[in-house]
């Protein structure tokens, strides 16, 4: 059996693996420091994205809710907003209507893509009307 720290970590890593970060994921420290055999794991606090993404994960739902992807019949990079009639729900990263794609059409979004819209919608938040 792993210990407690094993089982932590590879927890950890399953949930990052599928796109998933608890920032809180810890040992309890109210069993882990007793006689407890087995201390209970604290999943932590999370935000409502967070949570709502590991709901799609555990529902099966590719890709899933908050992943960033490529429609592959045109190249068109965005974020999973919802699955709806066997389609997946898209919204470009920079904001804008959504559109509707087939989950086999979609493909992982390259990460500077990613960056780029994210770092364009902050510089466009920030700037102060004239």
């Amino acid at each position: 059996m792993q210990s407690t720290e094993e089982v932590l970590e590879s927890l950890r890593e399953a949930l990052t693996g599928v796109g998933v970060v608890l920032p809180s994921l810890a040992v309890d420290p109210l069993t882990g420091a007793g006689d407890e055999p087995f201390p209970l794991l604290d999943l932590g606090r999370c935000n409502v994205r967070t949570a709502e993404r590991l709901a799609s994960v555990l529902r099966g739902e590719r890709p899933p809710m908050g992943a960033y992807v490529v429609d592959v019949r045109d190249g068109r990079v965005g974020e999973v907003m919802g699955h709806l009639g066997g389609r997946v729900q898209l919204r470009p990263l920079g904001g804008g209507r959504e559109w509707d794609c087939p989950p086999e059409c979609t493909g992982p979004a390259p990460q500077a893509e990613v960056l780029r819209a994210r770092v364009r919608k902050v510089n466009r938040e920030g700037r102060m009307p004239c």
